[in-house]
């Protein structure tokens, strides 16, 4: 038997949950099905590119168990998280519902997840699911955690809620059919983890690289499963991102965010954006005196190592920094952003000047 690993969140008020990580677990799927939701119909959310490759496998799992599957296929990307999507989803959920009740599962990435889970979280104030995200992001930052939402005009995740998933199952196998620029984007977020919390799983993505990158199982799933462990108890500690305890997960991503919005969406993945982001971010910590340059030239040379991007390309410093105005955490003409003491240790400092945010930017920048 192919060895699994699970990572509980321990919740109040039942709703704490098992993340489970390991190889072929999509087999165990209509069996979680059933003792989440007896006799329930199950409504499957995913993607097109994700439909094509795995659906009809997924599918004949279903009907060998007997459990009642029906899907919903949704175009790929961010496009799908709009009103009109949510809206669809449900509408699918009260056609297939009945006395018996209805049960949602996300198989996808994070779009699947965010949207399927909010519908979710608001058909009938709530009902069960399961989150199988078929992506590295997913597996270690969307899929764990209750945040679920969809876009909106004037900005991205402005509805939402809290609806934690009964169930995380991460096969890692699906992790093998990615495209390798899919998967490099998401270990952007393998290393943010480490860099934030802990040195020595950092000494470990530093000797494991080139496993990692071909999604070799051992290797990927000690990787997996330590990002979820982390994360897994932040969100116990602030379920509700109500204590700010969550902040330190923004390392990288305010200067990352920027330069997505300046470079216009679709330029590049998150998580590449991510990872020139935290190079920015060391760069500034390096500025400030918390760590040394040849702290900064170990990250930088890790990440150029893993083929992620080390700078920005195609804008200039000026148009990421005003994009970098436009964030929530910018107020009275300084910037709260994340940075390292060291290597597994995050701090936030609330008094970035301008002058120090445009110079980190600027040694990260190639027009």
């Amino acid at each position: 038997m192919k060895p699994i690993t699970t990572v509980p969140v321990k919740l109040d008020g039942g709703r704490g949950y098992d993340i489970r990580i390991g190889a072929g677990l999509v087999d165990s799927l209509p069996a979680a099905v059933r003792e989440i939701a007896p006799g329930a119909r199950a409504l499957l959310v995913t993607d097109k590119n994700v439909a094509d490759m795995h659906l009809a496998g997924v599918e004949m799992k279903f009907r060998r168990a007997g459990v009642d599957l029906r899907t919903a296929v949704i175009p790929p990307g961010e496009r799908s998280k709009t009103l009109t999507q949510y809206v669809n989803l449900l509408k699918r959920l009260t056609e297939i519902d009945d006395a018996r009740g209805v049960i949602a599962v996300a198989f996808g990435g994070g779009v699947a997840g965010d949207l399927a889970g909010f519908a979710a979280a608001t058909y009938k104030r709530g009902i069960p699911f399961i989150q199988v995200p078929t992506t590295l992001l997913a597996c270690v930052d969307s899929s764990v955690g209750g945040k679920t939402g969809i876009d909106l005009p004037a900005g991205k995740n402005l509805a939402g809620a809290f609806h934690q998933p009964r169930l995380v199952v991460m096969d890692l196998e699906l992790l093998r059919t990615l495209p390798p620029r899919e998967l490099r984007a998401g270990y952007a977020e393998v290393v943010k983890t480490a860099l934030i919390f802990d040195k020595k799983f950092f000494e470990f993505l530093e000797a494991e690289l080139g496993a990692l990158l071909e999604a070799a199982p051992a290797a990927m799933a000690r990787a997996v499963a330590r990002c979820c462990e982390l994360k897994a108890r932040i969100v116990e500690r602030d379920e509700f991102d109500k204590k700010g305890i969550r902040m330190v997960l923004n390392f990288g991503h305010t200067f990352g965010h920027a330069a997505e919005a300046a470079l216009g969406y679709g330029r590049l993945r998150h998580g590449e954006a991510v990872a020139a982001g935290m190079l920015c971010a060391a760069d500034l910590s390096a500025r400030r005196g918390l760590i040394s340059e040849a702290v900064v030239e170990r990250i930088h040379e890790h990440i150029a190592a893993a083929g992620m991007p080390v700078q920005f390309k195609g804008c200039s410093a000026d148009a990421i920094y005003s994009r970098m105005k436009l964030d929530k955490k910018f107020s009275s003409g300084k910037m709260r952003v994340v940075l390292l003491e060291r290597i597994g240790k995050a701090v936030v400092a609330d008094d970035a000047t301008p002058a120090e945010i445009k110079a980190a930017i600027k040694g990260r920048v190639a027009v």
